[in-house]
């Protein structure tokens, strides 16, 4: 308590200071400023200066002596070009007095920045001064002064007037850019828009004044000619016979917003009308929104059938051989009818329009597309109308509109609108079989496309996850998370062979990926222990290591080129053999190199994983997904709990490409997809897919697929094939090699003490006195499972200490002792 309030005075004393000698800056920059001003404004020739002398005794120049002198030295250095300065001293006291509550902020690459502005200003300003305008007699030097008229008579002599002209131009517009920090294309956006503006308001009052002038006629004429016409308002004749259109175009303007009310609601017609005779007025009539009726999607296109599947240990049912499971398996989509009509949506269009004015928001609806699940309306706000105010109205349009929620599309790419999505009342759903039988998910080659669902106009989105390259999956229970995974494998199930991709699944609640136990995809089998899961992780990146020195050793970039090299020489006769074998003798020969599948690895519920192993898997997941993508290993991570403890930075800063379903809170959807949103969406499969590459989220409806569905195409891989385990990815083997017939060999650890550097990495340890995983790897030059295997030892042995919460460890043995 006793260091707080004896900082608190130091504190504001700094503060205090901080504005005092912000205050004493600006005054003086102002003085500086009017007194330059003053000098140059009053200059005397007469008066003593730096070009000559005077013996006067009265001074002509309101700034004295000293202003004489000043002002006779800019003249003569920058004739007419010397009013910028007092102009640069106004600009800087300004800037001085609009940020006195911001700290003090100096930067040198800044200052040093800005300057060079200046100079080149002042250059071609002086420049210009002398080519284009000639001097006062009063004036000591030239138009530009002594230095615009030696680089303008030096530029005259090389490139005439129109260059000299154009060069300067351009330095001066150059000079301004920098030294004022100065976008020339939003001086042409602002100065477009108050054309249009001005131009808008002058035809608006127009049309206004002959409007209201020929009503006010046409009511006159009409008064003459019936004299006993009943009004329900008396202002209305009244104003009439005042001659004051404003009352009556007020009048009217309120019986049409009226009229247009009774259009949307019909209910408001059960009101029985006054008997009163009331004249026919106008209706203003407003454009029918364009709506954008969803095209039923074409029959695929005829695909050859993908090439035979043999796997190397398996027994093969002869009568499935060589297919992919056919599309037959899945459910098929019922015929959607359409629950909406052009009428519906052009009344649901005004009633939009009417309820956002009732908050005080002039919107117009442009066009409709209506979708599946939801339909959105393109809006266009009146001038002047920011759309954060829609934005803040989203809860209240929902309730206004009796719907559950409403999301506001504050930007659509290519497009002024602003886009309001609205629930639909009769949901279909978006079934599997319809997306995998687009065409475009036939058309692409890559062996992990993901098919995702529809857009909210009910066009498939497809998805390549070898671009991604990694996926972050996350969503509260119930919201469609696992069925979203379920359609991913399957999608990757209906597009790839064994040979072409590989799956490890890690499973922790031991429910939702173990169906897929037994299919010939699988590396291992579906993890559903953690220890085994961090196993597999050290696994995939040793595998990774492995294939980049592979990849180094062949010369190419990624996965692709190295298979793709390996093709070309199987079909030239000549197949290239293994580069990284190491040869035990003589009569050894290495290994033909075969093409490698991708892998992808998927974790179902990484939270569990992460509260379980720690601080570890964090760096797996993060090492992966910083380098593992030209090596063709993928990640796809889910989660129910997205907070920041399992979401963490490090995770995020790698997986650029996330998917968020409904969560619970703006702040969840924040840690997901770095915006908000997702917490208005509607659950059971309902997302929002951020693209690589992007920062404007899509919104998808996923894609239905059911547990018979999975079961089914899980059956009939079976019968394809047995899967081809490599045990090493659970046992902890530290590397890759040799896990599939396209690489080489391990470093052949076999882990613990029995490993033979073991010895040689406790005396590394106990001398170094850093029990770090990275140093014994860089000291024996061995890969990093088997350093961390030897840590994990050591501390078995009670030479190291558990790992600390920061990740560190502290060497308890003593150092060895030297002979």
């Amino acid at each position: 308590m006793k260091q707080t309030t004896s900082a608190t005075p130091v504190t504001q004393w700094r503060e205090h200071l901080h504005y005092r000698l912000k205050e004493v800056l600006l005054i003086a920059l102002g003085a500086l400023c009017l007194y330059t001003l003053m000098a140059l404004l009053t200059y005397d020739p007469s008066d003593p200066g730096w070009t000559h002398t005077s013996r006067i005794d009265q001074i002509h120049n309101a700034a004295g002596r000293a202003g004489a002198w000043l002002a006779d030295v800019l003249f003569m250095a920058l004739g007419y070009f010397a009013f910028v300065f007092p102009l640069l001293l106004g600009i800087k006291t300004w800037q001085v007095f609009k940020h006195r509550y911001m700290p003090w902020e100096w930067s040198g690459w800044l200052f040093s920045w800005r300057l060079t502005g200046l100079v080149f200003l002042i250059l071609a300003g002086s420049a210009l001064a002398y080519i284009h305008f000639h001097a006062d007699t009063n004036l000591p030097a030239s138009a530009g002064g002594a230095l615009g008229e030696s680089l303008g008579q030096l530029a005259l002599n090389a490139l005439n007037v129109q260059g000299s002209t154009l060069l300067f131009l351009a330095i001066f517009l150059l000079g301004i850019t920098v030294f004022t920090d100065l976008s020339w294309f939003k001086v042409m956006d602002l100065t477009g828009k108050i054309t249009l503006d001005l131009f808008e308001l002058i035809q608006g009052g127009l049309s206004r004044w002959f409007s209201g002038r020929f009503r006010v006629k046409e009511l006159s004429e009409q008064l003459d000619q019936d004299d006993e016409i009943e009004f329900e308002d008396e202002a209305i004749p009244e104003a009439v016979a005042k001659r004051e259109p404003r009352k009556v175009r007020d009048h009217i303007i309120d019986s049409n917003e009226s009229a247009a009310v009774e259009d949307v609601m019909p209910e408001a017609r059960q009101a029985p009308a006054r008997p009163v005779a009331t004249p026919v007025i106008a209706k203003e009539i407003k454009p029918a929104p364009q709506i954008s009726m969803p095209q039923p999607a074409a029959a695929p296109a005829p695909v050859e059938p993908k090439r035979v599947l043999r796997p190397a240990t398996q027994v093969i049912d002869v009568a499935v051989e060589g297919a992919i499971p056919p599309l037959a398996l899945l459910d098929r989509a019922e015929k959607k009818q359409q629950s909406f009509s052009p009428e519906s949506l052009e009344s649901m269009s005004r009633l939009l329009e009417i309820k956002l004015k009732e908050f005080g928001v002039e919107v117009l609806v442009e066009s409709v597309h209506p979708g599946p699940v939801i339909t959105r309306f393109e809006i266009q706000p009146a001038a002047g109308v920011k759309v954060s105010r829609i934005s803040n109205l989203a809860k209240d349009l929902a309730r206004s509109l009796a719907v559950f929620s409403v999301r506001v599309v504050e930007v659509i790419p290519g497009k002024t609108t602003v886009g309001i999505e609205v629930p639909n009342e009769d949901r279909q759903m978006v079934r599997f079989s319809e997306v995998l039988e687009s065409p475009e998910y036939e058309a692409s080659k890559s062996p992990v496309t993901l098919a995702l669902g529809h857009d909210i106009g009910g066009r498939p989105i497809i998805a390549d996850l070898a671009k991604m390259p990694h996926l972050l999956v996350a969503g509260t229970t119930g919201s469609g998370k696992s069925v979203g995974v379920n359609a991913m494998l399957l999608s990757i199930l209906f597009k790839s062979t064994p040979e072409e991709a590989r799956l490890i699944m890690i499973d922790p609640k031991m429910l939702e990926l173990s169906i897929y136990e037994g299919i010939p995809h699988l590396l291992c089998p579906v993890v559903t222990d953690m220890k085994e899961a961090a196993n597999a992780l050290r696994w995939s990146v040793a595998e990774m290591e492995r294939r980049y020195k592979l990849m180094a050793a062949m010369g190419v970039r990624n996965l692709a080129g190295f298979n793709r090299k390996i093709k070309d020489a199987e079909e030239a006769g000549t197949p290239l053999t293994d580069p990284l074998y190491r040869r035990e003798s003589m009569d050894d020969e290495a290994p033909l190199l075969n093409p490698l599948p991708t892998i992808v690895v998927v974790v179902d519920e990484f939270a569990d994983m992460m509260m379980i192993v720690g601080k570890k898997v964090e760096e797996l997941i993060a090492r992966i997904a910083q380098k593992a993508r030209a090596a063709g290993i993928h990640l796809i991570l889910a989660t129910q709990r997205p907070s920041v403890d399992v979401i963490t930075g490090l995770i995020k800063a790698n997986i650029p490409t996330r998917m968020a379903f409904q969560v619970s809170s703006k702040i969840d959807s924040r840690t997901i997809l770095d915006q908000g949103g997702a917490e208005q969406l509607l659950g059971h499969g309902d997302m929002l897919y951020l693209p690589p590459g992007t920062g404007l989220p899509i919104r998808v409806h996923g894609a239905f697929v059911s547990d018979d569905e999975v079961h089914r195409v899980v059956e009939a891989w079976k019968q394809r094939g047995a899967p081809d385990y490599i045990e090493d990815i659970l046992s902890g083997a530290d590397e890759g090699g040799g896990s599939f017939e396209g690489g080489g060999s391990s470093d052949g650890s076999e882990g613990e003490e029995d490993d033979p550097l073991y010895d040689e990495a406790v005396r590394f340890v106990t001398e170094s006195r850093r029990a770090s995983i990275s140093a014994v790897q860089r000291k024996l030059k061995i890969g990093y499972n088997r350093a961390a295997r030897m840590i994990e030892s050591m501390e078995m042995a009670g030479v190291v200490t558990p790992m600390n919460t920061n990740g560190s460890r502290e060497v308890i043995a003593p150092p060895p002792v030297r002979d």
